[in-house]
This record gives C-alpha cells, sequence and structure tokens, in this order.
C-alpha cells in the first residue's frame, strides 16, 4: 500500500481549496481502495467552492468549520463512517462540545417552553379563582379542594406506562408533542364549563397527557446527556416550572384585568382560552423540534449520533440501549424489586407534601395584605419564583461541577423549613413575604431529584424508564394531599398548614439521608469488586496493555473504572 504524498504530481492544476485540503490530510492517509472512495467522494464538494481555506465551509453532507480551540490543522469534515475520535483527546472534546451546543440550543428553549405552559394550564384554575370561577360555576370551598386534587388521581398512574411507553416507541418527539397539544385542548375547554361537573372532568381529564411530559423528558435528557450534564439541563428543564409561576402569575394579571367581560365573556374563561391555544401551537411545533433517540434522530448527522451513543457508553461503562429481553414490562419488575426505587418514592411523596403550597401561592400573597386587589397579589407572587429560578440554575450548576447530589437537593429543603417557621412565627407584612422567598427556593431541591433517580438507577433504559416514573408518579401524591392541607378555613395564618409541610419536609430529609447512605455502600462494594479482580490474573493482563498501548497501569485502570453512583 503506497503513501500519498502531499507533492505529489497530478494531471491537472488543483485549485487552492484543493491542495489546501491534500497538504493538510494526505500526510496521515495511505492510498488504497477506501481512500480513493473517500476522497472521491469529498473533493467534488471542494471543487465547487471559491471561498479562502480560512473561512467556515459548508458542504452537502459536511460541516467544515475552524475554530480557535480546535485541534491543530484540523477541519471538522465528518463523513458518514469516519471513526469516533478516541476518548481523552481534544479532538473528541471539541466534537462533543459541538454536539452539546447543537442539543442545548435546540432542545433546551422547546422544553423550557413547553414546561411554563405545562405549568401554567395546570394552574390556571388558582389564579381564575381570584376572578370569579367560584361564583360562576357555584363551588364551595370543598368542591375546590376535589377540582385541585382530582387532576393528580390520573396524573400519577399514567407516568408509569407512560414512561413505559416512551421507552418503546422509536419517535418521543412525536408522543411528548401530542401530548402537548391535547392537554393544551383540555385546557381551552375548561374556560366552557359551566357547572361542578364540567370543571371536574376536564381537569380529570387533563392529568393524562400531562402524565407524559416531566418524567418523559427527564428520561428523554438522561438518553443524550452524561450524568456529570444532566443535573443543570434537567434544572434548566425545571426552571420553566419555576418560571411558569412568575410569567403565569404576569400573563393571567393582564388577561384577567384586561379581557374582563369582553365580547361578553369573563376573564377567567378568557384565561383558559388564550393559555390553551398558546399550548397548542408550542405542540405542534414540539414535534419537529425535539429528538427522538441517539440512534435515529432525524436532524443529526450519521456521525453526531454514534458519538451521542458513544460518550454515554463512556460515561456508564456499558452501551445506553436495552437487550432484547428487556422488555418495558421486565423494566417495570426490574424497577420494582430495587429497594432505591421505593425509597425514592416515599421521599419524593413526602418532598412534594411539603411543597405543595405552590399551587395556593397567589392565595398566600394574598394573605399579606386584606387591601390588596387581585392584581396586586399575582404580581407579588412573582418574585418569590424569579428569585427561585435563579437559585435553581445556581444549584444545578454547582451540583454538576461537583457530583454531589444530596445537599444540592435537601439542602434546600431545610430553607423551606426556615421559611415555615417564619410564617408561623408572625403575620409581619415583610417577614410573611421574605418567608415565601424562602419557600419558593426549595423547587431547587426537586429540580434535582429526578436526575438523581437517573443516576442511581442508569441502566437498563427499561429499568430507567419504569423507575422515573414510578418516583414522579407516586410523588405526586403528596401533591395530591397537599390539595386538602391549605384549607381556606386555616387562613390567613395557615399555621397548620406550615406545620404538616415542615413536618413532610423532615421526613424527606431522613429518608434522603437513607439513600445517600445506600449509594455509598454500592459503590464501596463496586470499589472492592475492583480490587478482588486486580488481585488475579487480571492484573497481569492490564499491565501487558498498558505496555502495549504505551501507558502506565495507572492510567490503564483508570480507563478501565467501572460506574459509579453520584450520591
Amino acid at each position: 500500500m503506497e503513501c500519498l504524498s502531499a507533492d505529489v504530481e497530478h494531471s491537472r492544476p488543483l485549485p487552492p481549496i484543493e491542495k489546501f485540503f491534500l497538504d493538510t490530510y494526505t500526510p496521515k492517509m495511505c492510498l488504497d481502495e477506501n481512500l480513493g472512495n473517500t476522497l472521491g467522494r469529498t473533493l467534488p464538494y471542494f471543487r465547487q467552492m471559491s471561498t479562502p481555506p480560512t473561512s467556515p465551509i459548508k458542504a452537502e453532507k459536511e460541516d467544515v468549520s475552524i475554530e480557535e480551540n480546535a485541534p491543530q490543522h484540523r477541519l471538522d469534515t465528518r463523513l458518514d463512517d469516519e471513526p469516533i475520535p478516541e476518548l481523552g483527546t481534544a479532538e473528541r472534546e471539541y466534537v462533543e462540545r459541538k454536539l452539546v451546543r447543537k442539543l442545548d440550543t435546540r432542545v433546551l428553549p422547546t422544553i423550557i417552553l413547553i414546561y411554563i405552559m405545562n405549568y401554567i394550564d395546570r394552574t390556571a384554575v388558582t389564579t381564575a379563582r381570584l376572578q370569579g370561577l367560584e361564583e360562576d360555576l357555584g363551588l364551595t370551598d370543598l368542591h375546590y379542594e376535589v377540582i385541585l386534587s382530582i387532576l393528580y388521581v390520573t396524573y400519577c398512574p399514567a407516568q408509569i406506562p407512560s414512561n413505559m411507553l416512551l421507552n418503546w416507541i422509536k419517535r418521543p418527539s412525536i408522543y411528548i408533542g401530542a401530548c402537548v397539544m391535547a392537554w393544551g385542548l383540555v385546557s381551552a375547554l375548561s374556560g366552557a364549563t359551566q357547572n361542578y361537573g364540567g370543571i371536574l372532568a376536564t381537569r380529570m381529564f387533563i392529568g393524562l397527557p400531562e402524565a407524559a411530559f416531566y418524567p418523559g423528558t427527564i428520561y428523554l435528557l438522561s438518553r443524550w446527556y452524561t450524568k456529570k450534564e444532566l443535573a443543570f439541563r434537567s434544572a434548566i428543564l425545571y426552571g420553566g416550572l419555576l418560571t411558569s409561576n412568575a410569567f403565569g402569575a404576569l400573563l393571567a394579571a393582564g388577561i384577567l384585568h384586561g379581557l374582563e367581560g369582553a365580547r361578553g365573556i369573563r376573564g377567567w374563561r378568557w384565561l383558559f382560552y388564550i393559555e390553551g391555544a398558546i399550548t397548542i401551537f408550542v405542540g405542534l411545533n414540539a414535534m419537529w423540534l425535539l429528538p427522538d433517540y441517539p440512534p435515529n434522530t432525524r436532524w443529526m448527522s450519521p456521525f453526531e449520533r454514534r458519538l451521542a451513543q458513544a460518550r454515554l457508553a463512556d460515561d456508564a461503562g456499558e452501551a445506553d440501549k436495552d437487550n432484547d429481553a428487556d422488555s418495558p414490562l421486565k423494566g417495570l419488575w426490574m424497577a420494582l424489586k430495587d429497594p432505591k426505587v421505593l425509597l425514592f418514592s416515599i421521599m419524593t411523596t413526602a418532598q412534594l407534601l411539603g411543597l405543595s403550597f405552590i399551587n395556593f401561592f397567589p392565595t398566600l400573597t394574598a394573605t399579606l395584605n386584606p387591601n390588596f386587589s387581585t392584581t396586586v397579589a399575582l404580581l407579588l407572587a412573582a418574585p418569590p419564583w424569579i428569585f427561585a429560578t435563579i437559585v435553581c440554575s445556581v444549584n444545578a450548576w454547582h451540583a454538576d461541577r461537583t457530583g454531589e447530589r444530596y445537599f444540592h437537593i435537601a439542602g434546600w429543603w431545610w430553607g423551606v423549613i426556615a421559611g415555615f417557621i417564619i410564617g408561623l412565627s408572625t403575620m409581619n407584612t415583610a417577614g410573611r413575604y421574605v418567608s415565601m422567598f424562602l419557600m419558593a427556593s426549595g423547587y431547587a431541591g426537586f429540580a434535582m431529584t429526578l436526575v438523581w433517580v437517573s443516576n442511581a438507577i442508569p441502566r437498563p433504559p427499561a429499568k430507567r424508564a419504569a423507575a422515573i416514573g414510578l418516583v414522579n408518579g407516586i410523588g405526586n401524591l403528596g401533591n395530591l394531599m397537599g390539595s386538602y392541607t391549605w384549607k381556606a378555613e386555616w387562613g390567613p395564618e395557615y399555621h397548620q398548614s406550615m406545620a404538616i409541610s415542615l413536618a413532610a419536609l423532615v421526613i424527606s430529609t431522613v429518608l434522603s439521608l437513607v439513600i445517600r447512605q445506600l449509594i455509598i455502600r454500592e459503590n464501596k462494594k463496586l470499589d472492592e469488586d475492583e480490587r478482588a479482580i486486580m488481585e488475579r490474573t487480571d492484573r497481569q493482563r492490564v499491565e501487558q496493555a498498558a505496555i502495549l498501548e504505551g501507558i502506565t497501569f495507572e492510567q490503564a485502570m483508570e480507563r478501565r473504572k467501572g460506574f459509579r453512583y453520584l450520591y
């Protein structure tokens, strides 16, 4: 096999761009049949271009660009069958950064917008209560509590089969987008209800399509991001929920105030119509903006798909795919047998019971001063959630940097407990408002909960999908119970409500500590297993491999080191 030299004679003068390509690559290439095919496919695209070699170049099948920090003399020309760069090299870091950036810029804005609309639609009934919903539909306080809780009767159990289905289907983008459109339609229909039975029915049915989104999106993100990247992206997703409490309150204030009585329709009905229509539009666009799975995402190149699969396999020490025998039902059975899933489920139930004030937040801000109008109460509800969004993002960023989970989750519950103590101690307007900032910041911990589940139960994907659905589905029973703990007759102090929530967060703290110790013990067992293997013949094999590769024994061991759980 002859090596192709950069100064080989050609039968015709070469255009500058072809000469640059050959000068850059051919010293490392050898002339064989594969190279001939490669150059035959590649050079025709370069012949069509007059762009100088220092400018970004785009071809039909290649994305050619030069970055300041890219490897020297390396154009990002990716053929479909090009090998994945070796782990740990500058070139591998470069192509991974580019892949993650592509995902971030397309996926994160989409899921944030969906989550904003998800919680705006879900909590619209809370806002509508301030503008005559109860009076127009003839609702009592008990009716209102049932309307809030009935959503979770369908929302909680539907998450488990939904996530199992999501792991089985090939196009999660279509599935999630269709579910978004469905709950937008049901939300819009809520504005047309005329009595208690009508609003109860729409609230019950809206829980079915909504069940697909949050646990499904966390699972989808776990199919693309490594365990050190997942926390921040999940927090960005959850920031949509926190932002919705701020933005939703401002949007509702504008609709309720500006459209009250327009065309003879009450403002709270306009609220459902407008927010539902926006959600339907967002869901339609999500079908082509969201990714599917690494092997079949349409807007990824074949090289990017293989890279996405390789980086997850390197992150966990095995391929991120199910075996032929790993059916959705088997994944559910594996999750049910894992004691961590039960502990996570109970912990999340107690946590969401402690944080259930979210469904009553506009009501709580209205208690700061009995003279506050509906608009003022809604405007005051926004700043605590803006603060919580910032806290959530910073907390998740630091969790990714450190790989720590427990204190980044439980630590914020302690802040909520401090807020409850302030609320129990005073009715002073300033003091109570400060306590609401502390209460809202507790959702920075919840944003990390399913991330921790994904980190603690990584493989196989069928088990991970079922575990996420179980934990979030069972955990939302806390929201169902919380619907009955903030009773109107306990206001405006709500001392009983705060005491119940405080106790629930103490239980969550204890259970999360138990999970942490359990994971530490499992990591120690993995360490012991590796040491036991190295004391036998495997050590000699690793030493021989290290000599052949020209690396030290310690470096070879680091490459062989298996998966470790984050805690």
